[in-house]
């Protein structure tokens, strides 16, 4: 079994932590906030009709847009509370409760080979710190050829830029681009956000076995 991560304790210490989480979202969505902006940038890397897996998905937000934009999405997410607000409020992804530390999509039928995987809304910095570095394998391994991984979080909550660069490169991800917003504003020193686009070292994602993801049982997803 996995470290538990920061999101599990804080959910074991509150049990209604993740419903006020997601009522706060969709509280958010009704009076109208611009909950999309991830999605946009994503979408915008992508050809129509892309995979793209959801990797901490939460309650659907990102994936949910990138569904709507056209795109064959699957969303995973540790806390099953969290699935089944996708479920309600994002009809049409595959919504999976899973633990990214232990993440192997063609295991559970759902073929690998995405075109991107995003990690939006802090998800990495509420990793166990023990499993960083092979959450970030496991989401490599899950890319197609030419995939890209795109991780965005906030500065000051215990993970340092260097420190998520050093655990990329460890786990064969390289940056393409580091941004300090969502709107595709430059990261420096001092930024307080990081958004970070990488790409496999060298080159094809392998699955979490060592074999190529594309190569394993296919199912639906």
């Amino acid at each position: 079994m996995a470290e538990e991560s920061l999101w599990t304790r804080i959910v074991r210490e509150d049990p209604q932590h993740s419903q006020r989480y997601v009522q706060r979202f969709r509280d958010m969505a009704a009076a109208g906030a611009d909950l999309d902006g991830e999605a946009r940038m994503v979408d915008a890397m992508l050809p129509r009709g892309a995979r793209v897996l959801d990797a901490g998905c939460g309650p659907g937000r990102v994936g949910g847009a990138l569904a709507r934009a056209g795109h064959d999405v699957v969303g995973v997410d540790v806390d099953p509370v969290l699935i089944a607000a996708a479920q309600e409020d994002h009809p049409g992804p595959r919504w999976l409760v899973g633990d990214l530390a232990e993440l192997d999509l063609p295991a559970r039928g759902v073929a690998g080979g995405f075109d991107v995987v995003v990690c939006a809304g802090n998800v990495v910095a509420f990793l166990a710190p023990g499993t960083r570095g092979e959450v970030l394998r496991r989401l490599r391994a899950h890319l197609r050829p030419g995939g890209r991984v795109v991780c965005g979080f906030g500065a000051g909550r215990g993970y340092a830029v260097e420190e998520f660069l050093a655990d990329a490169r460890g786990a064969g991800l390289e940056p393409d681009v580091l941004l300090s917003t969502w709107d595709l504003r430059p990261h420096a020193p001092g930024s307080d956000f990081l958004v970070a686009v990488l790409s496999p070292a060298g080159g094809a994602g392998r699955g979490p076995g060592g074999d190529r993801a594309e190569d394993r049982a296919e199912g639906p997803g």
